[in-house]
Parts: structure tokens; C-alpha cells; sequence
């Protein structure tokens, strides 16, 4: 992580708390793949003796010790709870291996882990449920032993575990549940709602709310902290500018907030964790690399910040360790652990002192202990008892433990076991991708198990008591794991400044989203500008470098541009729809555009709407397929200059459509939330329909595979950018694999790759380029290491294969538009032997720049096949046919040890060798051999 200073002038407590500085990868705990799991809860929780984090399985947590154990590593379990995703849970305060988790099944379940990984436990120790709604939010009792609140839709029960029944149920919430809190007394608890409202409740006074008030004035998630045991909270959530922000509360005056406090515009929800000992408040945003620490002063009111950093990966999750588990000799005053796609980061917040031989009691004031004050019946009966305090000196630390009694202890039995909920891997505490590949074949992929063993390994987690799962032999860890792709280190680089296009100016940067923003082919590209008219800017990539201040030739389109693409079998034509509802074809003269071009070759008219999208055929020249407003899919013959075919049944706003490699058909994805199969030349109406991505915001769909699937990218109801797989002849069944990638406004941008199966998706707006390897195999998705920019792009197009640097091992090249520059990208994979072909990465490529046949001819039921050609030089070799190397010893013998030289020994060999280079002293100089002179001559 890259620390930042905090603001000058901080003042409290913790003036002089620096940046947390970076971990040592060794004491990350890797070789996990965490879930993306969209729900209202933290994603990782920590007690004394655990660590539990969302696994990317659906219903699945991942179990690690919080202490290395022997030898420096920790093993890695998984809880398979629910057959649902887990969407919240959390450590009992008093009881170290009691976990409660709730899931989208609607049901909350206890869990007693064991007191070490060796142990294996049985299955789950209470089941409550189903509620009616998916669990939002878990939090136990702060006081009293057995008590849990559970946040499910509008409601939040109250349950005592020991007999498995509600003491109350708190109903008077106007929408759903965001999240809840305890006061640390236990007296109070209070609610943050999708209805806008923070609400107070005395549970044992009555279900209804004692008092409410406005919160953020956006509905998008809200949090809602308790600080300690005195009358005031702290909530966070979004104004309706949609800025993140953070409030102080006082119940006592409820009427408003005491502070309001904006942090930033990012749209990741905000994680806040709060620690009433030292009264620091850490925020992080989810799928963002920034941490906040600020410390509160209610009194005054408020929040100064202390520090924040910047961290290596993106927030999934974000916990608190406690405060019995810090390093107080360290003076170490809090530690956070932060979930990201690969690891489990530790991050601790250090002052720093001169000694750190004594214990310093002002930094570290006796915390509330773990022993409960009472049970669940003395707590509802009227009992206020305070949990006791207890040292965090080392020699006068408690000793005693509490093993609740709800649940037995759990000896080692198989009791709800079985074979097929296994998953138990050993994972490095210090590991890199390198290594990681070496001891697994798995690198960056961001699962605990991958999601095709999902359906083998952890088919327990749909039944009703599967619990852990034991380890297998270490053999067997390839398929815990799963498969890995050849292209996992690929690296992404921006190539040198000589090739970049600068000073643009004039960019229009809102093209409708169904739009790539600009397009470009190995000659030239376009884009479009912001100047009235739909003027088109055609550069050519021939010709980097710095652009003039004055205006450039341009194609005066005469209306905005929706859309625009350049035909694949000429390089000179261009394709540019309009919102005028009229697709225009313009030609490129030789040698690129010289002057404005205003007379279009040709204008195609029959859309009544604004047009969404253009594409041309794979396979056969002039023809284009075209999508309005107006419902309709029209396919054009441009040699005629007129609409052939004309495609029906869609209901609501085509967001995309697709040819399949081989021409025949065509796929759209719309608003209505359907995916649409055609096969344009048999029938206008749809071939297949299929459920589609939930989310309305917008999608893009590409062939994979070899045109077998269909790949297709959207949101869920909860906004999250997510990738869907479908087989291409069972649309109806629904998607095979689902992942979901982050939380960001724009739509990802699918390009496929159809020699090497790697799928490369962004946003515009977004700084980071997912890769996946799609296979038509579990688990389908392989993912590979991201590309990540400085600035948000405003586009990302991919450049033809043959543009490809195969010398250099480069698979893929795309132009990355900024805000006034044009940056070629090249993806590479890193290889050794790189003086041969990589014939592995690189068979023979489809000549996709001649077409198969005319638009006649498919018109007329006719289907063709282009060649292929390989993209190797004449004078390189294929890898394949590289001589094979004898391996190169990787020991070194024990003779070199043996015959290791003294101290002396090594000193007086140095003597020698300095006095060799300097030479003898009795040897003669070198200029008394110069030849000179006689004396008498210098008169």
C-alpha cells in the first residue's frame, strides 16, 4: 500500500499516528479467491480466534485462523452454510468459535467452529427460519450471552438461541432493512432503512420505533454505527448529489445531525468500522483502493482525520480485529483486514514510541471483557448488567473463556460430513502469483474454490446440515483449485510515446451508451467530436504523434452520431447512424482525410426512430444490421443501397446485438430483460428467447467459443456489473455460470478474442480492464490479471490480430482514449524462449479482412468459410520445434559447502590479489623506458 499523510493540523489523541506502513506480503493470507457478493454486510468478520470471509461459491464461507499455526502457514476451510448466497454474519463477543450466518435463503444458522483446523466439526448447531425475506443484517447482543438480531426485508428479529424463538420482532420500518446496530450497553438499538429513516428501538419496551429522523437523502445503501456505550451514532451513506457522506448523531437531539461531512463522489458503498476504545473511524469503499482513518469527537462535534492510505488491491470487505488480539507491545492501536479478490490483507495502525519494551497504559486502557453479564431470558426479564472490563497488559490478561451453552462443543466426529462438501486447502502466508502457480497452477483467480468445482466439491452446501469440509491429500489440490489459464500473468502496458496520437480536442464524451465511443480499424480511426453537426474526426494511425491547434479535416455527418463502425473488407468505408433515424456511408479518400468531407456515398432510410446500434457482417460484404428506437432489427444490402430484411418481437430498448462467427445468425439483449436468438433469412420473429441480465441500466452481448455460447454482461437488481455465459441452443434454461465483477455506473464493453478464448471487458469511465479465459467447460470463467490505467478512460477499442507484435509475445492491442490522447495497449504474455513462435498462443487466424461471400449470395440462403493464415514470420521457429534443453541442476552440491574458506583465509586471498594489481615495487616504471634526449641538447 502507498501511505498518505494525513491533513496538517490534525489534532486528538492521535496526532502523530502515521499511515499504516505496507505489510510484508508474508503476512498476507493468499491463495484464497473471496466472493462478489452484493448484500449490506461486511464481507469479513475477525473474533480472537477466526476469520470468516464471503467465498466466491455461493453460500460458502472461508474459515482461517487468525494466528499462523506451525510452520507459518494457515489452512484455509470453507463452511459450506447455505444454499443461497451468505449475505451477512458475525463472532458472538464472548464466545470466540460461536458464528451466526444469514443468508438469501431466508434463513439464519449458528455455528460452533473448532479450536483448531485439525479438528472437524459436525454440522450447523441452529437453524432459524425461513423469515419470509433474505437476511440483510446479523449482529449479536453486546451484553447478554444468546441473543442475536436479525434484519430480514422490513423487519428485525430479536431471537433468543437458547430456545430457538423470537423475544420480539421490531416491524415498523416503510422499506428494506440496510443495517442495524446494539448500543455497547444493550439498552438500544438502531436501524438504517431503504425509506431514507434512521430509527431508535427499545426492544424490550415495545416493536416500535421510540424515535426516527431523515437520514441521507439517497436511497443507495446507508450503514449505521453505535459509538460505544454513549447517546451518539454515526451513519454513512449518499446525499442526493450522490457524494458519499458521513453524520454524527445525537439521540438525545434526534431532530438532525450534530455533523454532516462529505468524503467524495465514489459511487463504491462506504464501510465503516468504528472503535469505541480509541475512537477511530475507518471507511473504506467498496471496489476502491483508498482507507480513511479520521478520529470522532462527539463532543465537539468533530471528525478529524487521522491518516489514510492507499492499498495494493480493490475493497471487498473490511473488518476489525479485537482489540484482545492486538500487538499492544507494537503499540499497535487498531488492525484492520482488508478482503480483496486474492488475499486477505492485514493493515495496522501504529503510534509510534520510543519504547516498545513496557507496556503503555495510555494507549491501551482496560476494554470491555469476554464474559457475558447475563443470558438471554435475565437480559429480556429487565437485566442491564454491564459486560466487565478487562487488561490488555500481557501478564494480566483474563485467562478464562466462555463456551456458550446453546451449542455443545463439537468433538472430532463426522457427524454431517460427507465426502462431497470437501474443500480444505493449505495456503502460504506469504505467496506471489508466481508461486502460487508454480505450487498450484492457479494464480490470480479470485475464488477459495474455482466455480466449477462449486458443482463437485461443494454440492453439500445445498443440503440441509452440511458443515466443514475435511482436507484431501495434497494431490488432490490441483482440483480444489481448479483449472488455470495459459494467459493468468498477462500483462497489459502502454506502448511508448511515439505512437501516441495527442492534443486531441473538441471529443464528444457522451455517445449513447450503446456506443463504444469511437471505432478504428489497422489503418485509421474515428471520432466522433462534440461540435454541432455530428462531425467525425478521422485520424491515421500511420501518422502518430502531436495534432495541430487548428481544426483538422473532418466528416460532416449533418446529425448526431448514435453509433458508427468501420467495414471490415474496406478499410475506406465508414458506417455512421444518426439520430436523425438515416445511416450514412462515407468514403475515405487515399492516404487519409485531406478535407471535410459533407456528400455521404450513400444514405440508407427506413428506421421512423434514433438508432441504437450498427453492425456489419462477419462473413458477407455489404451488409449491415441495424437497431432503433423504433423496436425494430433492419439488415441492409449497401450495394443496393435498400433494407432486405426486417426483424421483429422485441418490447422494449435493444442495449445490443451480435452475429454469430459464422454469420447465420443474430443475438440482441434488450431492456425487457430478454436475450433474443434470430435466424434472419428463415424468420422475422425471434428463434429462441431466453431471461437476460435483471438490471435495466444496460448490456452487451459477444459469441464465444467458437459461437456455441453467448457471453453477456450487465447488472443485477442491486446494480452490479456481472458477466453471464449461455449455451446459444438452450437460451430458455437460463445462464450456465454467473460472476459478478464490481459495483460501477457504466456498462462493460465485451471483446472477445476468438484465437485465444480470453474476453477483455471495461467501462467507459473506468480505469480497469477485467480478463477472463471462457471456456465451455466448469468453470468457465479463468480469470487473468487485470489491466489497470492512472485515468478513466473514455473508450477502449481492440485493433485487428495482425496489428499483434508476435516477436514480443503480444496476443491483443487496443486504443485507449483519454481526454485529449489516443494510447495504443498492448496485452503480452510473459515467455522465456521469445527468439521462437509461440505456436501454442497463436493458431492459425481467421483472414477476417476478405470476405467468404456477397450479400447476394447469403441473401440467398448460400454460407461461407473463410481461410486461415498463420501469423508466424518466415524466419522464426514454432516453440513446438525448439530443441529440448537439458534441465539445469536446481541444487547446489554439498562439496561447495565443504569446502567453505575462513575468515583468514578470504582475508589474506584479498591481500594478494590487491597487491598483484598494484604490481612490485623493484619492476621498473613505465617512463624510464621512454627514449628522450641527451643533456647537452636542451641548450
Amino acid at each position: 500500500m502507498t501511505p498518505q499523510p494525513g491533513p496538517e493540523g490534525s489534532v486528538g489523541s492521535y496526532p502523530a499516528l502515521p499511515p499504516p506502513p505496507p505489510f510484508p506480503s508474508a503476512a498476507w493470507i493468499g491463495g484464497i479467491r473471496a466472493g462478489s457478493i452484493t448484500s449490506c454486510g461486511n464481507h469479513v468478520k475477525a473474533s480472537c480466534r477466526w476469520i470468516a470471509f464471503n467465498a466466491e461459491a455461493p453460500g460458502v464461507l472461508g474459515i482461517v485462523p487468525l494466528e499462523c499455526e506451525d510452520g507459518g502457514k494457515r489452512t484455509i476451510s470453507q463452511l459450506c452454510c447455505h444454499s443461497d448466497v451468505v449475505t451477512d454474519f458475525d463472532f458472538s463477543p464472548f464466545d470466540q468459535l460461536l458464528l451466526a450466518t444469514g443468508s438469501a435463503d431466508e434463513t439464519v444458522k449458528v455455528w460452533r467452529l473448532p479450536q483448531s483446523g485439525q479438528d472437524i466439526p459436525g454440522g450447523v448447531g441452529l437453524t432459524l427460519g425461513p423469515g419470509g425475506a433474505p437476511v440483510d443484517a446479523l449482529q449479536f447482543h453486546p451484553t447478554a450471552d444468546a441473543v442475536l438480531a436479525s434484519g430480514a426485508g422490513k423487519r428485525v428479529t430479536v431471537w433468543d438461541l437458547g430456545q430457538q424463538q423470537p423475544l420480539t420482532v421490531l416491524d415498523s420500518h416503510g422499506d428494506q432493512l440496510q443495517s442495524l446496530t446494539w448500543k455497547r450497553d444493550g439498552r438500544l438499538l438502531g436501524t438504517s432503512c431503504k425509506d431514507k429513516k434512521l430509527r431508535i428501538f427499545d426492544p424490550r419496551a415495545g416493536p416500535t420505533a421510540s424515535q426516527s429522523v431523515p437520514g441521507h437523502d439517497n436511497n443507495k445503501d446507508s450503514r449505521l454505527l453505535w459509538m460505544g456505550s454513549s447517546d451518539c451514532l454515526i451513519s454513512v451513506g449518499f446525499s442526493q448529489m450522490r457524494e458519499r457522506e458521513v453524520k454524527l448523531w445525537d439521540t438525545r437531539r434526534l431532530s438532525g445531525a450534530m455533523l454532516t461531512m462529505a468524503l467524495d463522489t465514489s459511487p463504491g458503498v462506504t464501510i465503516p468500522l468504528y472503535d469505541a476504545d480509541t475512537g477511530l473511524l475507518v471507511l473504506a469503499g467498496k471496489g476502491e483502493n483508498l482507507l480513511y482513518c479520521f478520529e470522532v469527537a462527539p463532543t465537539q462535534p468533530a471528525l478529524t482525520q487521522v491518516t489514510q492510505c492507499r492499498t495494493e488491491g480493490s475493497t471487498r470487505g473490511l473488518a476489525a480485529v479485537p482489540r484482545l488480539a492486538l500487538d499492544v507491545m507494537a503499540c499497535e492501536v487498531l488492525r484492520v483486514l482488508q478482503l480483496t479478490d486474492t488475499a486477505l490483507v492485514p493493515i495496522s495502525f501504529l503510534v509510534p514510541r520510543k519504547s516498545v519494551q513496557e507496556f503503555h497504559e495510555d494507549l491501551f486502557p482496560d476494554c470491555t471483557g469476554m464474559l457475558p453479564a447475563t443470558n438471554a431470558q435475565g437480559w429480556w426479564a429487565g437485566d442491564s448488567q454491564q459486560v466487565g472490563r478487562a487488561s490488555l497488559h500481557p501478564a494480566r490478561r483474563p485467562t478464562e473463556t466462555f463456551t456458550s451453552p446453546i451449542i455443545a462443543g463439537t468433538s472430532p466426529t463426522s457427524t454431517g460430513h460427507t465426502d462431497t462438501g470437501t474443500s480444505h486447502t493449505d495456503a502460504d502466508a506469504g505467496h506471489t502469483d508466481a508461486d502460487q502457480s508454480e505450487a498450484s497452477g492457479y494464480s490470480s483467480p479470485s475464488s477459495l474454490a474455482s466455480p466449477g468445482s462449486a458443482a463437485t466439491s461443494l454440492s453439500a452446501s445445498t443440503g440441509p446440515s452440511s458443515g466443514f469440509a475435511s482436507s484431501p491429500s495434497q494431490k488432490s489440490l490441483q482440483s480444489i483449485l481448479g483449472p488455470s489459464s495459459r494467459f493468468r500473468h498477462a500483462q497489459g502496458r502502454v506502448l511508448h510515446r511515439d505512437c501516441h496520437l495527442t492534443n486531441l480536442r473538441g471529443l464528444s464524451l457522451t455517445t449513447p451508451g450503446e456506443c463504444d465511443g469511437f471505432c478504428a480499424n489497422h489503418q485509421r480511426v474515428a471520432l466522433p467530436l462534440l461540435s454541432a453537426g455530428g462531425q467525425i474526426a478521422v485520424l491515421e494511425l500511420s501518422k502518430p504523434g502531436r495534432l495541430p491547434d487548428a481544426a483538422v479535416p473532418t466528416i460532416q455527418n449533418g446529425a448526431a452520431v448514435a453509433d458508427l463502425t468501420w467495414d471490415p473488407f474496406d478499410p475506406r468505408r465508414l458506417a455512421v447512424a444518426g439520430e436523425d433515424a438515416r445511416i450514412r456511408l462515407w468514403r475515405i479518400p487515399e492516404g487519409g482525410l485531406q478535407e471535410t468531407l459533407r456528400e455521404p456515398e450513400a444514405i440508407l432510410r427506413g428506421h421512423t426512430e434514433k438508432i441504437y446500434s450498427i453492425r456489419f457482417h462477419p462473413m458477407a460484404s455489404d451488409l449491415l444490421v441495424s437497431s432503433s428506437y423504433d423496436m425494430t432489427v433492419r439488415i441492409w444490402e449497401l450495394s443496393a443501397g435498400q433494407e432486405v430484411l426486417c426483424l421483429q418481437g422485441h418490447t422494449d430498448q435493444i442495449f445490443s446485438m451480435a452475429w454469430s462467427p459464422d454469420g447465420k445468425k443474430l443475438a440482441t439483449v434488450s431492456k425487457d430483460g430478454r436475450i433474443r436468438l434470430y435466424e434472419p433469412r428463415r424468420s422475422s420473429q425471434p428463434q429462441q428467447e431466453g431471461p437476460g441480465p435483471e438490471g435495466g441500466r444496460g448490456a452487451r452481448l459477444v459469441w464465444v467459443c467458437g459461437g456455441d455460447y453467448l457471453l453477456v454482461s450487465g447488472f443485477d437488481s442491486r446494480s452490479e456489473r456481472r458477466i453471464l455465459l449461455y449455451r446459444a441452443q438452450a437460451l430458455p434454461e437460463g445462464p450456465l455460470s454467473v460472476l459478478g465483477l464490481d459495483v460501477a455506473p457504466s456498462t462493460l464493453l465485451p471483446f472477445y478474442d476468438e484465437d485465444t478464448s480470453v474476453v477483455f471487458l471495461t467501462g467507459k469511465g473506468d480505469t480497469r480492464v477485467f480478463l477472463y479465459e471462457v471456456t465451455p467447460e466448469p468453470p468457465y470463467f479463468l480469470e487473468c490479471n487485470s489491466f489497470t490505467s492512472n485515468e478513466p478512460h473514455k473508450g477502449f477499442v481492440f485493433l485487428p490480430k495482425t496489428v499483434c507484435e508476435v516477436r514480443e509475445v503480444e496476443f491483443a492491442r487496443a486504443l485507449r482514449l483519454g481526454q485529449s490522447t489516443l494510447e495504443p495497449v498492448a496485452f503480452h504474455v510473459p515467455r522465456v524462449k521469445k527468439e521462437y513462435f509461440q505456436d501454442d498462443l497463436y493458431p492459425p487466424t481467421r483472414v477476417w479482412w476478405e470476405p467468404a461471400l456477397g450479400a447476394g449470395a447469403w441473401l440467398d440462403g448460400q454460407d461461407g468459410q473463410q481461410r486461415r493464415a498463420s501469423l508466424r514470420p518466415a524466419d522464426m521457429v514454432p516453440v513446438s520445434e525448439a530443441p529440448k534443453e537439458a534441465p539445469a541442476r536446481k541444487f547446489v552440491p554439498a562439496s561447495v559447502y565443504l569446502e567453505e574458506k575462513t575468515d583468514e583465509q578470504k582475508k589474506e586471498e584479498l591481500l594478494n590479489a590487491m597487491v598483484a594489481r598494484l604490481g612490485n615495487r623493484d619492476d621498473p616504471l613505465p617512463q624510464d623506458s621512454f627514449e628522450g634526449v641527451d643533456e647537452d641538447e636542451w641548450d
